[in-house]
């Protein structure tokens, strides 16, 4: 029988291009639709809070989706789920660009949601199949690569989508690179031999966790749009979503045959790599949720110019990621994430320090110098904590760290915005209470002005707001800043050696 582990395609980099391509397509595909949400809504006829669906449905159904991708791969085999995937991807994708209404919209989106899942894990578990272990780091490394760089094109790409043609080519690009990435891919790896068993269905275990992850997501998705704890609706939601995954998680550990394998997580690295896996994307997500929301909001950028001042974060690592991919293996690569962390970190305490006088060559090199950061993000972590896995378990171990780093984004979403909005209210308060009759500064002031009528009065507001935010922004950037140091100390409880990554001599399937 061939080695299913040493595999390789005829064609390497057709195989690994449409690999990437179908992974990009995906992560693109999870923020090309932000910036066009006003724009749909008011095609379909909707109000703008009813057209977020289109972001919740996705997010809800793609963060049930992933911890299902194991035993998705034990029930098919990986080149089957992954073809699978992507052609129903890219079929609903079109469904989405054809919808007529915001209820068919948000079906689909749910669907293409649900079957986004798998592709990640598949396409790196895949990655680690056809190329030889030698390089495997490598093939970590342009899968980074793909992750950073497709968040920041997604926006961008769909703003100037949105405006030069309409909101349904956000989705209908999704189909020429969906038939074209899964026609390669199955020419490319099907006479790959897999093994795949018939396990029975753990028909509790799927309810529990479509329930709790399902309202969990739901939850982070419309908490800030609901106040929180003080709709009824959130507190309902948030408490069957605690129970639901408390059971999932007692009824795995003491099932058979579990949907998910939580025991993978009695394995030190990949506890630790998960772990600052999650943190570390949760505040790489923080800081291009608070930076671009801040310079639109309060700067005065358009979505394309925020874009523009934060796309610089991606250069580094299209440069760097070939070189990081060849030498990584020879370094320890706690020192590679740790390097990572301090960059971010340091990045994060250099924005502590803008005022709203900075400049957007200022904001741009600091995301320039982030780009070290994120080049060293990646790689070394995913390697960490796939480093001990064998078989099916890299499949397995690959859908859940990627379903917590996700989720990790959600949380980060929604505390982001809890947290700045918290913060400038607070701001807010102790700055007006310096603008009254017993501050000479504030009073010479007026009197400058003309005295305190109307129109200078909200003048004054406005210019106490924006400081507010910034001093807002500056605190949370202190919070990223001094997170990402606290994960050096994390990282290092990982144990060497990491060059095992997916295990080259396991076999590729359950058995």
């Amino acid at each position: 029988m061939q080695d299913k582990a040493a595999f390789t395609p005829p064609n390497m980099w057709l195989a690994v291009l449409a690999l990437s391509l179908a992974t990009f397509m995906q992560v693109l595909d999870s923020t090309i639709a932000n910036v066009a949400l006003p724009t749909i809504a008011g095609n379909l006829g909707v109000s703008a809070d009813q057209g977020t669906w289109v972001i919740t449905s996705f997010a809800v159904c793609n963060a049930i989706a992933l911890p299902l991708t194991g035993w998705f791969t034990r029930r098919f085999g990986q080149l089957k789920l992954f073809i699978g995937s992507v052609v129903m991807f890219t079929l609903t994708s079109f469904l989405c660009g054809f919808a007529h209404s915001m209820t068919e919209l948000i079906f689909f989106r749910a669907l293409q949601g649900f079957f986004a899942g798998p592709m990640f894990p598949m396409c790196q578990t895949l990655l680690l199949v056809i190329f030889p272990s030698s390089k495997r780091s490598m093939a970590l490394a342009l899968l980074s690569m793909v992750t950073v760089v497709a968040p920041i094109v997604g926006p961008i790409t769909g703003g100037w989508i949105t405006d030069n043609y309409s909101w349904p080519w956000i989705f209908y690009i999704n189909v020429p690179i969906g038939i074209f990435a899964s026609i390669v891919v199955w020419t490319q790896l099907r006479a790959r031999e897999e093994t795949t068993t018939h396990a029975p269905i753990d028909y509790i275990g799927i309810a529990l966790l479509v329930l709790g992850v399902g309202l969990l997501q739901v939850v982070l998705d419309k908490g800030n749009d609901l106040d929180w704890f003080a709709s009824s609706h959130i507190i309902i939601m948030s408490v069957i979503s605690a129970v639901s995954l408390v059971s999932f998680v007692m009824w795995e550990l003491g099932e058979r045959h579990p949907i998910v394998n939580l025991r993978l997580f009695k394995d030190r690295n990949f506890a630790i790599g998960t772990l600052s896996l999650t943190l570390g994307y949760a505040a790489f997500f923080a800081i291009n949720i608070i930076l671009p929301q801040w310079l639109q909001t309060q700067m005065g950028y358009t979505a394309i110019w925020a874009g523009l001042a934060a796309a610089p974060m991606g250069v580094l690592p299209l440069i760097m990621t070939p070189i990081i991919g060849r030498y990584a293996t020879k370094f320890d690569l706690r020192i590679l994430a740790s390097l990572s962390f301090l960059t971010m970190g340091a990045s994060c305490l250099i924005r502590a320090q803008f005022n709203t006088d900075v400049d957007f060559r200022t904001i741009a090199e600091v995301q320039l110098f982030m780009g070290i950061g994120v080049a060293f993000f990646f790689m070394p972590i995913t390697t960490i904590v796939l480093s001990n896995l064998n078989g099916a378990e890299v499949a397995e171990g690959s859908g859940l760290a990627t379903f917590f780093r996700v989720l990790g984004g959600s949380f980060a979403s929604s505390l982001t915005t809890w947290i700045w909005s918290r913060r400038e209210v607070f701001h807010h308060a102790n700055l007006t209470e310096s603008v009254s009759n017993y501050n000479p500064a504030a009073v010479d002031y007026l009197d400058k002005m003309g005295g305190a009528t109307q129109q200078h009065m909200a003048f004054i507001d406005k210019t106490i707001e924006q400081q507010a935010y910034m001093m807002s922004t500056i605190d949370y950037f202190w919070i990223l800043g001094w997170g990402f140091m606290a994960l050096i100390i994390v990282i290092w409880f990982a144990r060497p050696p990491f060059v095992r990554s997916g295990a080259p001599s396991a076999p590729s399937a359950g058995h």
